[in-house]
């Protein structure tokens, strides 16, 4: 996930919980520094996320827009959730959103890019996989469309229509953004990709 420190270095001597939400938490950290002295460092913790790059047989993405309240707007994204169900695995979580979000299956699953989506002070981490070999099913029984999400409208575009909507700007989630990306580069033969369930 990310390249530990030398011994010794950036070590937390204390750290105190300010706020304690529904999804995140911010933690002021008192910090030693490699030369000597230290530093206070306020850190939002984060359950982490998944995001879905669900592309079908034609080579169409399926993106989602939804209005975000932190950017007072709507933006285009992809399917994807919160990890905050204790103990299921990633990509389980992929695949549930996927269904509540879309109502789609996938035949075939890889894990596209693994990132930290602002690490100068969240620890939210973020994997995104690659979903093919879809499929329509009913939404998951228990879970309830509300909030924003009755406002979200689903459409399918061209991989490449929405590789070209990310540097037209009209797509800016960084989910989307990192997903579609390495979508784009896997689809044109020039990666490797990670086993599903790594980190």
């Amino acid at each position: 996930m990310s390249q530990p420190p030398a011994d010794g270095d950036y070590r937390v001597v204390s750290s105190e919980t300010v706020h304690a939400g529904r999804v995140i938490s911010l933690t002021v950290d008192t910090v030693t520094m490699p030369g000597g002295g230290q530093s206070v460092r306020e850190v939002v913790r984060h359950p982490g996320a998944v995001a879905v790059v669900a592309l079908d047989e034609a080579g169409d993405v399926v993106l989602l827009r939804q209005y975000r309240h932190p950017v007072g707007g709507y933006l285009w994204e992809l399917p994807a959730g919160l990890r905050d169900a204790d103990g299921e695995p990633p990509l389980e979580t992929a695949k549930r959103e996927l269904a509540e979000e879309v109502l789609l299956a996938a035949q075939r699953w890889s894990l596209l890019t693994t990132y930290f989506s602002s690490p100068g002070f969240c620890d939210e981490h973020v994997l995104v996989y690659l979903a093919e070999g879809l499929s329509d099913v009913d939404r998951p029984a228990g879970f309830t469309v509300e909030h924003e999400e009755l406002d979200m409208t689903i459409e399918r575009v061209p991989l490449a229509e929405a590789v070209r909507r990310v540097f037209a700007g009209e797509i800016r989630n960084p989910s989307a953004v990192v997903g579609l990306l390495a979508a784009d580069r896997y689809r044109a033969g020039a990666v490797d990709l990670r086993p599903v369930d790594a980190t």
